[in-house]
């Protein structure tokens, strides 16, 4: 979840700012296990060219670019001017010659790295040994440009690397609380209501053979959190920082905030609660020789 829109176009569903930054780099600690063994069944490897989609701040970035290496390359392109500046000067202040990262629409993304082939980039088109989107697709309003434009990207039996949501609204406590799936069901709705899908996967297989994808792997992650565990702050950062902008976005009344907020720290307290998280899926779609 890491792209923002330019400022003529409403900012980003999740904000930009300097919380946001932190919890975008704590949930990649959280999930970078996940991702690493899904890169790894896309086999990277050292010495290939790859491309993150909606890359944010660049946390997933710097991981695919060490293994890349340094014979390798990896480019970024994101609509968020600010994580796009943190990423780049990153890059600056650390041994990491092989990222570049551009602003720019995803739903775009061959465009803006053709516009940007004057810096050094190659010819684009078909110049990706695997391209990789984590929590992206499902805020887009066309996701299926997109996956079009990364397999035009991608070489030749090139992988796109998808980590993305289906059945988000399977989210819910234990014992379940009318406070909690309020929540819940507004935020789905405030995705939606601005164009994105919090079931994104259950189209993406379509999607990837619309384009000439094939699906070589497909896998869900379904976790579980207990109060006081790690992964139990997870969601505990984005209630933080997604709650108010439902009151602004008028999806909820300030009443409901603060109902939820007080459900919330009761289970937090409750050693025999627990939580389904939103289960997350792992999509491989591989580019025809």
């Amino acid at each position: 979840m890491s792209h923002t829109t330019h400022a003529s176009t409403p900012e980003y569903i999740l904000g930009t700012d300097a919380a946001e930054l932190w919890r975008l780099g704590f949930q990649h600690r959280l999930w970078s296990a996940a991702a690493h063994e899904a890169w790894a069944k896309a086999r990277i490897a050292p010495g290939q060219s790859i491309l993150d989609v909606g890359c944010g701040p660049g946390y997933a970035t710097f991981d695919l670019a060490h293994i890349a290496g340094p014979a390798g390359r990896v480019v970024g392109v994101d609509e968020s001017v600010p994580f796009i500046s943190h990423l780049n000067s990153s890059a600056e202040s650390r041994p990491a010659p092989t990222v570049r990262a551009y602003v720019g629409d995803v739903q775009q993304i061959a465009d803006v790295l053709a516009r940007n082939a004057g810096t050094g980039e190659a010819s684009p088109l078909g110049s990706f040994d695997m391209a990789y989107a984590r929590w992206v697709l499902c805020f887009v309003k066309d996701p299926e440009a997109v996956v079009r434009d990364v397999t035009k990207l991608l070489k030749p039996g090139g992988r796109f690397v998808v980590q993305d949501y289906f059945d988000y609204e399977r989210m819910t406590l234990a014992p379940k609380r009318a406070p909690f799936s309020k929540i819940i069901d507004a935020v789905a709705r405030s995705w939606r209501a601005r164009g994105g899908n919090p079931d994104l996967v259950g189209a993406l297989p379509g999607m990837m053979s619309r384009a000439g994808l094939t699906v070589t792997h497909l896998d869900s992650h379904n976790r579980m959190a207990r109060p006081g565990s790690t992964i139990w702050n997870w969601p505990t950062t984005f209630w933080q920082s997604f709650v108010p902008r439902l009151v602004q976005m008028n999806e909820i009344t300030q009443s409901d905030a603060d109902a939820f907020f007080a459900c919330w720290a009761e289970v937090s307290a409750d050693p025999n609660a627990f939580m389904l998280l939103p289960p997350v899926f792992d999509v491989i779609g591989q580019r025809g020789a």
